[in-house]
C-alpha cells in the first residue's frame, strides 16, 4: 500500500512540475509580445519568476518520490518492490527527465536575462520552443507504460 501512495504522490508532483514546464515559456511569449507595456511586462516577469521558483520545488519533491520508487527497495525491501530490476527503460526515462530539467533551467535563464534587460527570442520562436517538452514527455510516458526494454 505504501508503494501506491508514493507512486501517487510522485505522479501528482510530476504533473504539477510539467504544468510549470509548459507554462513558463507561454509567459515568456507574452513578455515578448508586451512591447512598450512596462506594467504588463513587469507583472509577467514577476509571474515567471514565481513560477520558476515554484517549479523547482515541485521538481525536487517529484524527484524524491521518484528516487524512492526507483531505489527505495534497497532501504525498505519489505515495503517497496524493485520495480525496474534489470530493465533499462528507466535509464532512457531518466535521460529524458534530465533533458526536461535542462530545458526548464534554460527557460529560467532566459527569463533572468530578460529581467536584466536582455532580449528574448521572438514570440514565434518561443511558441515553437514551447512544444518541445510535449514531445519529450510523450517519450517518457511511453517508456513508463510500455517498458519496452
Amino acid at each position: 500500500m505504501i508503494y501506491l501512495w508514493i507512486k501517487t504522490f510522485h505522479l501528482v508532483f510530476v504533473i504539477a512540475w510539467m504544468s510549470a514546464v509548459f507554462y513558463l515559456p507561454r509567459i515568456m511569449v507574452n513578455i515578448a509580445e508586451a512591447q512598450g507595456e512596462a506594467a504588463v511586462k513587469a507583472r509577467l516577469l514577476l509571474m515567471g519568476r514565481r513560477l520558476y521558483r515554484f517549479g523547482h520545488n515541485l521538481f525536487g519533491v517529484a524527484f524524491l518520490f521518484g528516487l524512492t520508487l526507483w531505489q527505495g527497495w534497497r532501504v525498505f525491501p519489505s515495503a517497496l518492490p524493485n520495480v525496474v530490476g534489470p530493465l533499462h527503460w528507466i535509464d532512457v526515462k531518466l535521460g529524458l527527465i534530465a533533458v526536461l530539467l535542462v530545458y526548464f533551467v534554460w527557460m529560467g535563464r532566459l527569463l533572468k536575462r530578460c529581467e536584466k534587460g536582455g532580449a528574448l527570442p521572438s514570440a514565434r520562436a518561443l511558441r515553437l520552443l514551447n512544444e518541445l517538452p510535449v514531445l519529450v514527455l510523450l517519450g517518457v510516458v511511453f517508456l513508463v507504460i510500455a517498458k519496452p526494454f
